[in-house]
């Protein structure tokens, strides 16, 4: 695609996520300096679209999108969008990719891909027809500058030979059982927790610390086995009016399992929607045979370390400000400067400004120095993980490959 011609972006789905693409691509092309590339066309928004036409509405006016639509079949057939963010339920994706890349848009679809490793196949294979098109997944935490820093000192060797990744991703949005039924509660086991939070623990897990080979001894449990059909829309995980009809949840509250990486080393992975008091606890532990680190969500803007480098009366975990030495920030931030602060919603604009740089400097080639958002190739290979991990809960003692 010419630099010269200008990108005309919507987003299909206006809920929690949704919004966080919205307004990432908003601040996108704000994004300067050497990582991100001079060369952007102009970014031209254009639509916001869901079911629901007052969260189309809501966030379209709220914004500056040009419009909102309540048909995703509108932004097939439309002519001025270029690239389009698909942030519904995961049984909606398929038929959206297939049909937005069939159309000729650059598609960046949220994880987990598809709701099983088949529909997931599928989605790559049609990826594959139209070579000339970006095709993506959004694994946001990826784009973590402190998540980043942390990985620059596995890569490097700062810590040594990696022995031990400890992960977890522990929320609240389940602990009330008058929460109401959504999608989220079904789809059988592997498509709770697992699914929803922990695609994205096991995609920062192998980011850090390269691919997973086999995993075994998983534990699922449910909870609360009922729940309230809401009244009308809701958004994301939040509270809404419910009535008096129940339905089943279909899939797993919690999760645990281990795994074993190719490169050696073993991972210990938690996932849960019932942590009471902790609405997004991502964090890690990543242990070397010279040194150790760990990042927490509640403090995006740091990590810890600990190596041999200092005296041993003083050696010890030590505190790490993100500044813009580290990853995003120089050019990232309106304020560049170590300590200011950042968060979640500032991964989805850096998303967002990789996925438009590879628009627009081709597939594989993009402009800037950003990596480019994973294809949906990287998508399959994740659901293959969360396969593997829902086949070792009924595989007691197994050891279960990645397929």
């Amino acid at each position: 695609m010419s630099p010269q011609k200008s990108l005309g972006v919507a987003v299909i789905g206006a809920g929690m996520a949704g919004r966080a693409h919205i307004a990432g691509y908003r601040t996108a092309s704000t994004l300067a300096g050497p990582a991100f590339g001079d060369d952007l066309p102009p970014v031209r928004l254009v639509a916001v679209v869901d079911a629901h036409e007052p969260f189309a509405v809501s966030a379209a006016r709220r914004y500056g999108y040009e419009r909102a639509e309540t048909s995703w079949q509108a932004v097939v057939e439309a002519d001025d969008v270029d690239v389009v963010s698909v942030v519904v339920a995961n049984h909606l994706h398929r038929e959206i990719v297939e049909a937005l890349l069939a159309a000729g848009k650059h598609v960046l679809c949220e994880k987990p891909l598809a709701p099983s490793v088949a529909d997931a196949q599928a989605m790559v294979a049609a990826a594959a027809a139209h070579p000339d098109q970006v095709a993506a997944v959004g694994f946001t935490f990826r784009r973590s500058p402190a998540i980043n820093a942390v990985r620059e000192q596995v890569v490097n060797g700062h810590l040594g030979e990696v022995r031990h990744f400890n992960g977890h991703y522990w929320c609240d949005y389940a602990v009330d059982p008058r929460a109401p039924l959504s999608w989220r509660y079904q789809g059988g086991p592997g498509s709770g927790a697992l699914a929803d939070i922990g695609s994205h623990l096991v995609d920062l897990g192998e980011f850090v610390c390269g691919p997973v080979e086999s995993v075994r001894g998983t534990l699922m449990s449910t909870v609360t086995t009922r729940r309230p059909k809401p009244v009308g829309a809701v958004v994301g995980h939040g509270l809404a009016e419910v009535s008096q009809e129940f339905g089943d949840v279909e899939n797993e509250d919690l999760v645990t399992f281990t795994a074993s990486f190719a490169g050696g080393a073993t991972g210990t992975f938690s996932a849960s929607r019932i942590a009471h008091g902790l609405p997004n606890g991502l964090g890690f532990e990543v242990f070397g045979a010279q040194g150790a680190a760990s990042f927490d969500l509640n403090r995006t803007g740091e990590f810890s370390i600990a190596d041999s480098t200092a005296p041993g009366e003083i050696n010890g975990y030590r505190q790490v400000l993100v500044g813009p030495a580290h990853p995003y920030v120089a050019g990232g931030l309106a304020m560049d400067f170590p300590s200011v602060g950042h968060g979640q919603n500032d991964f989805f604009v850096f998303q967002c400004r990789a996925l438009l740089n590879e628009v627009a400097g081709g597939v594989g080639t993009p402009i800037g120095t950003l990596p480019v958002v994973p294809p949906l190739a990287h998508g399959l290979h994740n659901l293959e993980v969360l396969a593997a991990v829902t086949r070792a809960a009924t595989a007691p003692g197994e050891t279960v490959p990645v397929a």
